[in-house]
């Protein structure tokens, strides 16, 4: 017989590596800021719903909410840069839970007031204390996770804040019903919840050695590479845009009902939770300038396949294929970044990279919807042209990246 020591030792099984890879080997800290951006996310419910708001609820003209909702995007360009600027000066985690308590005062305030001067400025109040924890939040995981993994960390903190918005989209429709003020409420108390779980849970990564260390935003200014990965990033926003502001206008064009929309975005939202999870740890391994430059070429490809578009299933199909490409590029145009940034100026690189996104909410809508009034087919070419740029262009700054990258590493 065989004793038990000389049993055989069972195959090892396979759910638990297939984990491994995925999940396994990131520090705690960085699974409590994970923990906290979704829960976050899960009560964003103010920002999607506000136009709605301010139309239905406090009577404001179309025209007249355009403008207070562009006041609202000029706010968050500048809670990016200030935000990126108190990350590195006072510290990731006080500027994370800071800018987390400021928005949860914000939203409680606009949800009261009826005064529409006190609302606009309110709006725009709101718009600088909204965005204000990005930059810290970036810096913070790039300081947590060292190079390595800092792809497959930033990927699966973009599945976790989209799994999150998915179900807020859903609550707040249903919730607005009862009342805006339930959209208030809940989008305060998770913004509190995320800044009181990040303050309890990650240590401050600031070392003090950073208050010596010069540099500021000019220093980041004439950073050649980084500011070009950001106009990168801001075409690749511009393009992303239209998802929210052309595609459903081009949709009711072609006789489609709102619902046909909800069910494209759905999709949107439904792939990159089913393939993020699946890919991640791939794309960690590849070259990010590369893989950037791939991603924004399968984004201008989907939207240049929507001039040809005219059911539902179509429109649909086209957003499958852009929603691959959002995956690619979400994965590594963060941790390109980080590598760029010196460890002592990673929030205002990281503030950067935010307003190339503020900007493009503002540029993109009027852009998009100007061409589709040229011709139903024009955005979509510029969408394609426009992602074809910002491809060469990644990997044109190919070379300088991973030179950088090796230096971080």
């Amino acid at each position: 017989m065989t004793s038990v020591d000389e049993m055989p030792a069972p195959p090892p099984t396979r759910l638990p590596a297939f984990l491994h890879t995925r999940v396994g080997g990131l520090p705690r800290g960085f699974w409590a800021l994970w923990t906290g951006s979704f829960v976050n996310r899960l009560g964003t419910m103010v920002e999607p719903f506000l136009a709605f708001y301010l139309t239905g609820v406090r009577g404001l003209s179309a025209g007249a909410t355009g403008l207070v909702l562009a006041l609202f995007g000029l706010g968050s360009i500048i809670s990016q840069v200030v935000g990126g600027v108190l990350a590195d000066r006072v510290g990731r985690r006080a500027t994370l839970t800071g800018g987390m308590l400021a928005t949860a005062a914000a939203m409680l305030a606009l949800g009261y007031t009826t005064a529409t001067p006190v609302l606009i400025v309110l709006v725009f109040v709101l718009g600088l204390t909204i965005d204000a924890f990005r930059p810290a939040s970036q810096a913070l995981l790039a300081d947590l996770v060292g190079p390595a993994e800092r792809t497959r960390a930033f990927g699966l903190l973009f599945w976790a804040i989209n799994l999150g918005f998915a179900v807020a989209m859903v609550l707040g429709g249903t919730l607005s019903r009862a009342g805006f003020s339930w959209l208030f409420w809940i989008d305060a108390a998770t913004s509190v919840m995320c800044g009181v779980l990040v303050w309890r849970a990650v240590p401050e990564t600031r070392g003090r050695r950073a208050e010596r260390e010069p540099g500021g935003l000019v220093d980041v200014l004439r950073d050649r590479v980084a500011v070009a990965s950001v106009l990168v990033v801001l075409c690749y926003g511009i393009v992303y845009m239209q998802s929210y502001s052309t595609l459903p206008l081009a949709m009711r064009h072609a006789g489609l009902p709102p619902s046909a929309y909800g069910f494209a975005m759905a999709l949107n939202g439904i792939g990159i939770v089913v393939v993020q999870p699946l890919i991640g740890a791939w794309l960690g391994r590849r070259d990010h300038s590369r893989v950037l430059a791939a991603g924004t070429a399968v984004v201008g490809a989907g939207f240049g396949l929507t001039a040809f578009a005219s059911s539902g299933w179509a429109f649909a199909a086209t957003v499958l294929v852009w929603t691959l490409g959002e995956v690619l590029f979400a994965a590594v145009s963060t941790a390109i970044i980080a590598d760029l940034a010196p460890a002592h100026l990673r929030g205002r690189y990281s503030g950067l990279y935010g307003t190339a996104f503020a900007a493009a909410s503002l540029l993109g809508p009027p852009l998009g919807g100007g061409l589709l009034g040229l011709a139903p087919w024009s955005p979509w070419l510029a969408c394609a042209v426009l992602c074809g740029v910002a491809a060469c262009g990644a990997l044109a700054l190919g070379p300088a990246v991973r030179r950088r990258r090796v230096l971080a590493a």
